[in-house]
């Protein structure tokens, strides 16, 4: 250790505790602990450029112990690292500012409370649950290998970057994280690196209180190489850490940090050091006893930028430098692989990506909906090389494993398969997809509805880092019948709906499935979730009905009274979209006219314009019927309060379909009768 390693050491200590403090709000004691070990591996290790933080052949350093922000956007900041608009134009300004420090949790800087994605530049994952970025890293492990299998050519070894991820305690205790953990053993990913920040102090205090696991026993169990570092501070015993790391080739490595949090405070190893600002005596103390000046805050002593600029900055520029003439060579030799890549970058797809799709005719008899998409995604993948996925254990019910020549499965003796087996691990499978979109593949994972519930957390951070996962669930409703309440979904459409960003698609047909694939392999900074059926549904008849393209717009009229104005408009989605058009026929007997409107995505009916959503559903009509074998939760916005809905208000029961479908009121003559009662109550009110 060099006078300027303790020097930067404790520069990126002080700023911490100087930013916390001046928030009066934050972690202080973690950033401390653990900063030796950050620093020696940005300074020594990672192959990262700060003036072009996406550099596609960076290695990935996540924080999943989120609350230690701090480490990082001081990190950003003495590193120089460049911000990047969400075109990927590399821009002039830093990421991190001083004045962005000094406003640490406060609105509008550039340093969050927790790390997000797509708002400070160097970032890789938007982490805050715990166990959520380790769960990220695997996915992000995997597409480095996928991408290596893929374009690595003799003489062009365009992807070999490594995964770091910094987590503690309670990364450790947190579910997904062992999911993930199993996986990544499992897969053999020896470009992984978990840094286990074991300062064993959490929020409620020791670690003894819930936690005393030899978590290095179970990380073996795993098939990981653990490597222990005893003390924190000790920057030769990390460097060998990670030099032991480098030389593994068959697993992934765990090295084991035992820190001290708060490092050098008066209240270290506390819990008041994890989780609130030392106080400004703690401040100048600690200060005092790190060799910085007590009295001045946000200090950088002069020559530790130029540090760490010799130090990272010299290392990313030559090594990205060295890269990019290297794909310079490598687009000459092979010019469609290299466009592949260009594209990928960018979220873009490649020309004719469409081509392929089927075309389903009408059928009354039809197909499931996740039938269908099983076609659908087999003609996509084959035109879309990047796009790839798999399922919770579930493929063979949830149709997503591709099935054409050279998909293959991704193993660790076969990674550029394209189906991914995850187990029965849903949320360390959803985390796992938004590590791969967030290294730019297209990824999907599928699992049932009712397990939806297992992955919500991942699923909702795809929607905040605004990236382009697709989460498919099949087995949609009480159509599961005789498994019974445990495996119908009620609830569950009401939960991914109330997620901001996500877009939740329930076709219902099969050329509904077609469109909404059309839509969705076509985004670029938002998730959605596909909700298929187990059952068979009629494929429409698009001459008689409106085309299928009107998913476009998450809404449209299906069908309208073959004269006059609809007295009537029953609103269906899935399933449910061909109960209402039989409910129109019985409603037609009885001389009322009713119109038929399809919304397989709410989220798209609500940014039309107020025009076209008036149009589908005109405020003159204020009879409405809302069919949806889910919970109604949700549907007044579209009925109205003098609307009706026919819908789940408890959970299901074991039964054959059919018989289902009597008990809940999903029937032809039911959904009929709630319309007309409405009608007359209309027509009565006028008289």
């Amino acid at each position: 250790m060099t006078d300027l390693d303790t020097l930067s050491v404790n520069t990126v200590r002080g700023l911490c505790m100087d930013a916390v403090q001046k928030a009066q709000s934050g972690h202080p004691g973690t950033p401390m602990g653990i900063a030796p070990v950050a620093y020696t591996l940005w300074q020594r290790f990672l192959r990262f450029d700060p003036q072009d933080p996406i550099w596609p052949n960076r290695d990935r350093f996540v924080l999943s112990e989120g609350h230690a922000s701090t480490l990082l956007w001081s990190l950003l900041h003495l590193t120089g690292v460049r911000a990047v608009d969400p075109d990927y134009e590399v821009l002039g300004r830093p990421a991190v500012t001083l004045d962005d420090l000094k406003s640490f949790r406060q609105l509008g800087s550039r340093c969050p409370g927790h790390p997000e994605y797509r708002w400070t530049s160097g970032v890789e994952a938007t982490t805050g649950p715990l166990g959520q970025g380790v769960a990220d890293s695997v996915g992000m492990a995997m597409a480095g290998r996928w991408l290596a299998a893929r374009y690595n050519r003799e003489g062009f070894p365009l992807f070999d970057f490594d995964v770091y991820a910094l987590a503690g305690d309670g990364c450790m205790m947190e579910g997904v994280a062992s999911e993930a953990a199993s996986l990544a053993g499992h897969q053999q990913l020896s470009n992984l690196c978990w840094i286990y920040d074991s300062n064993r102090v959490t929020i409620e205090g020791h670690t003894s209180l819930t936690f005393t696991e030899d978590v290095a026993a179970r990380f073996l169990a795993y098939g990981w190489n653990v490597t222990t570092v005893a003390d924190a501070n000790d920057l030769d015993a990390v460097a060998r850490a990670f030099h032991t790391f480098r030389a593994e080739t068959e697993r992934p490595t765990l090295v084991l940090v035992h820190s001290h949090i708060g490092y050098g405070s008066p209240v270290e190893d506390s819990p008041k050091a994890h989780g609130a600002p030392f106080g400004a005596d703690g401040v100048r103390a600690t200060k005092r006893f790190l060799g910085l000046r007590e009295d001045e805050q946000f200090w950088i002593p002069e020559g530790v930028r130029d540090w760490f600029g010799q130090g990272i900055g010299a290392r990313g520029a030559q090594l990205r430098t060295a890269w990019e003439k290297q794909f310079d060579a490598y687009r000459a030799a092979w010019p469609e692989l290299a466009d592949e890549l260009e594209r990928m970058q960018r979220r873009e797809l490649p020309a004719g990506w469409d081509s392929k799709l089927p075309d389903f005719p009408a059928d009354p008899k039809g197909l499931a909906t996740r039938d269908s998409s099983a076609q659908v995604l087999n003609a996509l993948a084959q035109s879309v090389p990047w796009l790839l996925g798999g399922s919770a254990d579930l493929a063979p019910s949830t149709k997503t494993h591709l099935t054409f020549d050279g998909a293959g499965d991704f193993q660790p003796e076969s990674p550029s398969g394209r189906n991914l087996h995850l187990g029965i691990r849903e949320h360390a499978a959803a985390a796992v997809a938004n590590g791969m979109a967030l290294t730019k593949l297209r990824p999907y994972w599928s699992g049932f509805l009712i397990f939806s519930d297992y992955a919500k957390a991942a699923i909702r951070l795809s929607a905040l880092m605004e990236i382009p996962v697709v989460h498919i669930f099949t087995h949609d409703s009480i159509g599961v019948g005789e498994d019974g309440p445990t495996h119908q979904p009620v609830e569950q459409l009401a939960g991914l709906r109330a997620m901001p960003g996500l877009l939740v698609f329930r076709p219902g047909d099969a050329g509904e499935v077609v469109e909404t694939w059309r839509l969705v392999a076509g985004l670029r900074h938002e998730p959605a979730a596909l909700v298929l059926s187990r059952q068979a549904l009629p494929t429409l008849d698009r001459t008689r009905l409106a085309a299928a393209s009107g998913v476009a717009h998450g809404a449209y009229v299906l069908a309208d009274p073959p004269s006059g104005e609809p007295q009537v408009i029953l609103l269906a989605t899935g399933s449910e979209v061909s109960l209402a058009l039989a409910a129109r026929d019985e409603l037609a007997a009885d001389g009322i006219g009713a119109r038929v409107v399809s919304m397989p995505c709410w989220e798209l009916f609500d940014r039309q314009p107020r025009e076209y959503r008036d149009q589908v559903l005109p405020p003159a009509v204020t009879a409405r019927v809302g069919i949806e074998q889910a919970s109604t939760f949700g549907w007044d916005r579209y009925v109205g309060d003098g609307g009706a809905v026919v819908g789940m208000h408890t959970y299901g029961a074991s039964a054959p379909l059919k018989q289902l479908l009597t008990k809940f009121g999903f029937t032809p003559q039911r959904v009929a009768e709630v319309a007309r009662e409405l009608v007359e109550s209309r027509q009565e009110a006028r008289t």
